[in-house]
């Protein structure tokens, strides 16, 4: 038997977005934010265009491992998603995981939507980190950040055992000048261990 899913019907899981306190987009991310909304390493991890998967590993020295919660297929709905989802072709799958260390501290969550048809061909491993995915596969790609949040979540508190606000992300994943998937990311506080703080204050 075939499942469809239709924007009538109800989506199996949702997903942990921010309650914003303050977004940004595009030209926030162009320009960056002042050191004392951001301080400059964390800059480099939201605003930058390189691999969270690897950044974590750096500053951890723990190998990056990942937690799949949630694989749905959603269809052509917008799954409250970010409006760049009607970038990425449907009917659309939607992936949810815990970015954690190899001694199990979680450091991020991500969700992604990737259009159902092709995302075997890029996640061949679906356990796999989607940087390791790709390295593997050498994929050539550019992270096309489209949006910062500061904000609150309740479930990614107790998550991360982490008291909010959170800064979170989205970008789209672009692959041979078209857009593949679409993720929005949200890191846990834990990193100021590594990092330092936030912000100035």
């Amino acid at each position: 038997m075939t499942l469809t899913t239709t924007s009538a019907q109800i989506l199996p899981t949702s997903w942990h977005t921010l309650n914003p306190l303050w977004q940004g987009g595009e030209a926030e991310v162009s320009k960056g934010l002042p050191h004392s909304q951001l301080a400059p390493a964390w800059q480099i991890l939201l605003l930058g265009d390189g691999s969270p998967t690897r950044h974590l590993q750096l500053v951890t020295r723990e190998p990056i491992e990942v937690d799949v919660i949630d694989m749905s297929p959603i269809g052509m709905t917008a799954d409250n998603a970010p409006a760049e989802i009607i970038a990425v072709p449907g009917p659309r799958l939607r992936r949810q995981v815990w970015l954690r260390t190899a001694s199990g501290q979680r450091l991020a969550y991500a969700t992604s939507w990737w259009e159902a048809a092709h995302v075997d061909e890029y996640l061949q491993n679906r356990s796999l980190p989607i940087w390791a995915s790709l390295a593997r596969l050498r994929t050539e790609l550019y992270r096309d950040v489209q949006g910062i949040y500061y904000g609150n979540s309740p479930a990614l508190e107790t998550a991360f055992g982490e008291s909010g606000p959170f800064w979170g992300r989205h970008y789209l994943f672009w692959h041979h000048q078209q857009p593949f998937t679409l993720i929005y990311e949200v890191f846990s506080p834990y990193l100021t261990r590594y990092l330092g703080n936030m912000g100035a204050d």
